[in-house]
């Protein structure tokens, strides 16, 4: 097989499985790839040396007829996922050099699993932005291109390098995290599937924490197929996450019939936005048509507490964020500013944060420590904790009515061109969130499938949220339009 990167996860391996594919030489065709993207800036780090010893364990299990869903199977790790003894930055220099002397609990199921780790991938600082662009290593590129215009494109964010680095055929799946959009976004604007499980059914544990009451680990991967491969992997309870779920991990792939028949697939009238380009309209209709055609039932729904949902968003995620990043302070770990002889904690605390932390972290966490203070804690933090939970139980009633599954647009547009929205109010950056941020708040699992282009030749994804706990009910329904889509693009290869 000439383009072993090229694969999906279940083709390489049925052919790992049957000795047509060797796992070594897959794993070598991989780092090849990764190394050749230069262009598209989204590895942070390979982990060559790492890779090819597992190849050879993973060689070893298949040979011995021991051979795990993922044995073999070259992934990319967000750089905010702790691998040890290999540098976690969480795109941030604040945290330059450090390699932690621990494994966290997704990345060490993945490894039990058999995967192959190709290296780190590019990400937001901190997870903090919908573009790539605030990475301490510089934008992840989306291997896409509009139709004659050669600008470099965010491949979305936060996980972008993961977005670009599945995309661009350089791994077979990646990890990723999605706090407000973060995995679905990328995954529409780069023409991938990703997955955002129920908040608790991926172990936080050693993740560098955005805010934690809405963080959640998933797959970035080819097909719906390959993130339900995936995500059975990467789940599970953990007794080291207070947030983790003790609940049983179904079959996800199994579940994938396409049969959809009798569902009834709710489609809320509040997405249906002011401004909402015709096409990503059109594309919402397509594929509420594919559903029907394939026996679904589509009903139309109200989720009236929508409209707060990204001034909400905006206001509990800072606040989250500014208590967990207080932690960065030069003393215990990462970077430690240089200062003068007699000048105190409070100047090296100072200091160490101004020069490690970007413009955007910074800007989130003086927004999360002013919503926290004295005076406006409940004119803003707890005000939007009780719009959250108007919105949680606003999907509580859809489903309470028979509602199997919600279909929206996975976001308000393709990708940009990187620098488009430099000059812009940061509002309109957050405004890429706004299909997404509801399940988060609500803690829902949603995923995003790609289902058609744009006139210029750019992916457009649909997003599929589902009932808590339910991601195989969801992951089928995302499976039957994919299947009706029939979405094969791929972009031109470039770099």
């Amino acid at each position: 097989m000439a383009d072993l990167p090229g694969l999906t996860i279940a083709a390489a391996r049925e052919g790992l499985r049957s000795g047509a594919i060797d796992a070594v030489e897959l794993t070598e065709a991989c780092l090849s790839a990764a190394e050749r993207s230069t262009p598209l800036n989204a590895f942070t780090a390979l982990t060559a040396d790492l890779a090819r010893g597992q190849a050879r364990a993973a060689a070893a299990r298949l040979a011995a007829g021991d051979a795990p869903d993922l044995c073999g199977i070259p992934l990319g790790i967000k750089d905010l996922f702790c691998v040890e003894g290999v540098c976690s930055q969480a795109g941030s220099n604040i945290l330059s050099d450090f390699a932690p002397p621990y494994e966290s609990s997704v990345t060490r199921r993945l490894w039990d699993a058999g995967a192959v780790c190709i290296g780190k991938l590019n990400m937001d600082e901190f997870a903090m932005g919908s573009s790539n662009e605030t990475s301490c290593y510089g934008p992840a590129v989306s291997p896409w291109r509009r139709a004659g215009d050669n600008r470099g494109l965010t491949p979305g964010g936060s996980s972008g390098g993961s977005a670009a680095a599945v995309a661009g055929d350089l791994v077979l799946g990646a990890t990723g995290t999605d706090t407000g959009g973060s995995i679905r976004q990328p995954a529409a604007f780069t023409g991938i599937v990703g997955v955002k499980p129920t908040y608790g059914r991926c172990s936080r544990w050693g993740i560098v924490a955005f805010a934690s009451s809405l963080d959640q680990a998933g797959p970035m991967a080819k097909s719906v197929r390959d993130a339900a491969i995936m995500l059975h992997a990467m789940a599970g309870h953990d007794p080291k996450d207070s947030t983790s779920a003790d609940l049983p991990v179904p079959d996800f792939e199994a579940a994938l019939s396409g049969d959809v028949r009798g569902k009834r697939i709710g489609i809320p009238t509040e997405y249906r936005v002011e401004g909402m380009p015709p096409e990503i309209e059109a594309l919402w209709h397509r594929g509420a048509e594919m559903l029907r055609d394939a026996g679904a039932e589509t009903v139309d729904i109200s989720l009236p507490h929508t409209r707060y949902a990204l001034p909400a968003y905006y206001v509990i995620a800072p606040a989250e964020a500014s208590s967990n990043l207080a932690r960065y302070d030069g003393v215990r770990y990462g970077r430690r500013a240089k200062i003068a002889a007699g000048d105190g904690i409070t100047r090296l605390y100072e200091r160490t944060r101004a020069e490690g932390f970007g413009a955007e972290v910074k800007r989130r966490v003086m927004i999360g420590t002013y919503v926290l203070s004295a005076g406006y804690y409940d004119a803003y933090y707890l005000r939007a904790q009780k719009v959250r939970t108007l919105i949680k139980r606003d999907f509580e009633t859809v489903f309470a009515q028979g509602i199997d599954a919600i279909l929206t647009p996975a976001t308000p547009s393709a990708a940009f061109a990187i620098g488009e929205m430099a000059d812009a109010d940061p509002v309109q950056m957050y405004l890429n969130d706004v299909f997404t941020v509801t399940v988060n708040l609500a803690g829902l699992p949603g995923a995003s499938v790609p289902a058609g282009l744009d006139a210029r030749g750019l992916p457009l994804g649909l997003q599929v949220i589902g009932r808590p706990w339910e991601e195989a009910e969801m992951l089928n329904i995302a499976f039957a339009i994919e299947g009706a889509a029939g979405f094969a693009a791929k972009p031109e290869k470039w770099w």
